[in-house]
This record gives structure tokens, sequence and C-alpha cells, in this order.
């Protein structure tokens, strides 16, 4: 980094546009990371196996209780109809800038799409819990468009066989957007994806009823699956406030047809974001006979298919001789993935959420673009305190290692469940791919 006219540090551009550090940042060799990261998992494993014998996590009653009456006001009507305002004025600022300001840098719109919304709501939900199941504008306009939810769905129930491939699918459409849409930065661009959005999930909540958010919105899916990481929850043994041990909330997770898609899904387009910025790829691209957006499309379906294809082929040979049919297996083993995406949302993403979710905070003083300063913040300028590039780096291993050392840990008591006897020889080639997923994301990871 280099000082800035104010004295202060500037952030490198790089830093920026990827959110990530470099190997020279970390304060050991980066082969030597490498070889931490994969000795700590297998060193968790054979330490699981010798010290955690039956399955512990899950439990209906797990969490320290808040007083009746404190969770009784913080999960009553008050409260979340309060967040759902909070969420419907959300839109409307996000309205405001999307459609009536200008196409310029300035506007916030592209900002908040991509950085506070994308980056900020899961990491919000890992701290807060599934914050968009209460703050979604579309549950909100559902709610009065239904009459207070009291108007009964127009089609059948939501199929079961659909599970959350909905919402794999629309997460996908999301980072294809994200990652390879040319001028997605554009209001043009960004006003047909709000718009797009809202109505999908319109017709489909009204047809279907409210089960549409939690199995078909994938950033509701997304947002609920990041909160099970969080220390705040509602115990399903009497629905009360609790504070508990996340690895409660993740060993509970739900499964369904398509879980593992969703968290292939967001694992495989993380991993696609750092590899964009590798020489190498831009060679390929460059290279190519295809244009540049079939090539890039391709690589992201290329890594998606084979993130979600090595974790659905070790889940297969993880339950091999249990219960588990080979066809549930992948389901049954889908929540051990959401710590390992959480540690790459972290660290890929940090730099960007700390600076220009600030700079976009900043920049909604004057959504239309006129000069006016309506959150008195015009004058403000994002605060660099928490991007010094040593401090990026070491985060972003430790984040990476310590979800996959989560994973391991669920993955085994989920092993003691479906494979009792012989749990810790069925785990042996999920460990051996989450050792590969480590290495390989971060590899990625400080390729640049």
């Amino acid at each position: 980094m280099s000082d800035g006219p104010s004295g202060e540090a500037a952030v490198d551009p790089a830093v920026l546009a990827h959110g990530v550090g470099f190997r020279e940042d970390l304060p050991i060799p980066f082969d030597y990371a490498l070889a931490g990261a994969a000795v700590a998992l297998v060193v968790s494993f054979a330490a699981l196996g010798m010290l955690w014998r039956s399955p512990r996590l899950g439990r209906a009653d797990a969490g320290l209780p808040f007083p009746l009456p404190v969770s009784h006001v913080l999960t009553g009507p008050v409260v979340r109809g309060g967040l759902a305002a909070l969420g419907m004025l959300m839109l409307g600022n996000l309205g405001l800038a999307a459609f009536a300001g200008r196409d310029d840098a300035l506007n916030p719109t592209a900002g908040a799409v991509y950085v506070l919304f994308w980056v900020g709501l899961p990491i919000t939900s890992m701290l807060l819990g599934p914050l968009w199941r209460v703050l979604n504008p579309a549950r909100g306009l559902w709610w009065l468009i239904t009459g207070a939810g009291h108007l009964h769905r127009v089609g059948g129930r939501y199929p079961r066989v659909l599970g959350y491939w909905p919402a794999a699918g629309m997460l996908l459409g999301f980072v294809w957007l994200e990652l390879v849409l040319p001028d997605n930065t554009t209001l043009q661009v960004l006003r047909v994806c709000i718009a797009a959005y809202l109505v999908v999930d319109l017709l489909a909540s009204v047809y279907w009823g409210r089960r549409w958010f939690t199995r078909g919105d994938g950033f509701e899916v997304y947002s609920s699956l990041m909160g099970r990481l969080s220390v705040l929850a509602r115990r399903r043994l009497d629905d009360r406030l609790v504070v508990r041990n996340p690895l409660h909330g993740l060993a509970a997770a739900p499964t369904g047809p398509g879980l593992f898609a969703v968290l292939g899904v967001l694992l495989g387009s993380t991993g696609y974001d750092s590899l964009q910025s590798s020489p190498w790829w831009t060679n390929v691209i460059v290279d190519s006979p295809l244009p540049a957006e079939a090539t890039e499309t391709l690589g992201l379906l290329g890594m998606i298919v084979l993130v979600t294809g090595a974790f659905v082929l070790a889940a297969t040979a993880t339950s091999r001789g249990s219960a588990v049919s080979p066809w549930r297996a992948a389901g049954q083993y889908a929540h051990t993935l959401i710590p390992i995406v959480a540690g790459y949302i972290v660290a890929h993403y940090w730099s960007l959420l700390v600076f220009v979710g600030q700079e976009t905070v900043i920049r909604f003083t004057d959504p239309l673009g006129t000069g006016a300063d309506w959150l008195g913040l015009a004058d403000r300028r994002a605060d660099q305190t928490l991007l010094n590039l040593t401090f990026v780096a070491v985060l972003q291993v430790s984040a990476v290692v310590v979800g996959h050392v989560i994973g391991v840990i669920l993955a085994h008591d989920r092993a003691l469940r479906l494979s009792p006897g012989r749990a810790v020889p069925a785990q042996i080639p999920m460990v051996t791919v989450m050792v590969g997923y480590t290495i390989g994301g971060l590899s990625l990871l400080f390729s640049s």
C-alpha cells in the first residue's frame, strides 16, 4: 500500500477488486500455510476419532434460553413487523437510486446489490441469524397482496420433489450476473434483475404459498443456511430464543433435494471468482476460440460441477455400508459445507465489504446524484483500519481453515449417526475432499 493524500494508507486496487491479500503478506511462507492447513484437518480428524465416540449435535433442547418476556418481545409481532418495514424501506431506497438516479459510478445501486446485499447479508446472518426471513421485501409484498397472509394459495402445495432446486437455480443466475455478464453494474441491467427477482418471488409465493420463500427463494435460503452459524437461534423444542453452540444449529440444518446444489453453487462460484484473477485463466480466455462470455460461463459451470461433484462422490463413498441410500447421501452431509462456504465468503470478500460497503453507504446520502446530503455523510471517507494486508491475509487463511475444521467435526458427528461402528474409516473420502478444498481454495485465493 501507499500513502494517500490524507496521510492514510491507500488500499491496493487489486484488493478492492477481489477482496484478497497476497502471499507475501502472510507472516509465514505460503507453502507452510498450505501444509499447516492440511495438517490441521488431518489432526482434527484423528483427534475426533479418538475423543468423539458418540453423536452429540443437533439436539432439540440445545441452547441457553433468554428470559421468557425478552424472548416474546424479540420474536413477537412488533419487532418482526418493524424489521419487515425496514426491509420495505431498504427496497424503496434501492428503487429510488436504481430507477431515478443517474447511471454513473457514484450511483450506489451496484454496490448495494453486489456488496451490501450479496456479501453483507450472509455475514450479518452469521452474526444475528436468518435476517432475510424477516427483512425480505418480497415477503412483505406477498403479505400485503394476500391480505395479511390470510388468502389461501391459488395453486397446490409446494412440490416436495422441487426441494431446494429453484433456490440453486436462482443463485446460479445471480452469480452468472455477478461474474460473467458484461455491463452488470449498469442501471439498465440492475433494474431488470431487481424487478425479475420480485416478480418471480411474488408469482411463486402467491401460487404455492409462503413455503416458497424457505425453499425456492435463493437469497432467503442462503441467509438461513448462514444463520445456522449464529449463536442466536429459536430452539426447536419450544420456539424460544436461545444462545447456543453454532454446531447444534449446523447439525440440525434441514435436508432436502437440491440443498447440496445450493451450497455447491455458492462454493464453486467463490472459487471461480478467485480463478478469474489468476494469470492462467486470463490467458485461457484470451486464447479461447469462443467469445469471452461463453468461456467464462463454461468456467463458472465447470468449477461448480467440479466442487459439487467431488462432494457428492465423497458423501456417497462415506455412506457405504450405512442405512442411507447413495441418492440421499449428499443431502445427509450437505450441512458440512455450510461453514466451508462461510469461511470462503469471509476470506474472499472481507476487503470488498469493508471498503466498498462503506463507500456504498456514503453514496446513499445522494442517491439521485443531485448533490444532496440526506444522511449527512457527504464528507465522510471509508475507514481503512481493517484493511491492513497482513491482517487480511491471516484472516483469509484462518477463515478457510476454521471453516473446514468445523466441516470435519460435523461430518464426524453425522457419520457416527449413520455409520456406527465404522464412522472413522467411512469419513476418509470426505476428509480427503476437504483437504483438497482447503489446498485448492487457498491456492486460488492467493493466485493473483
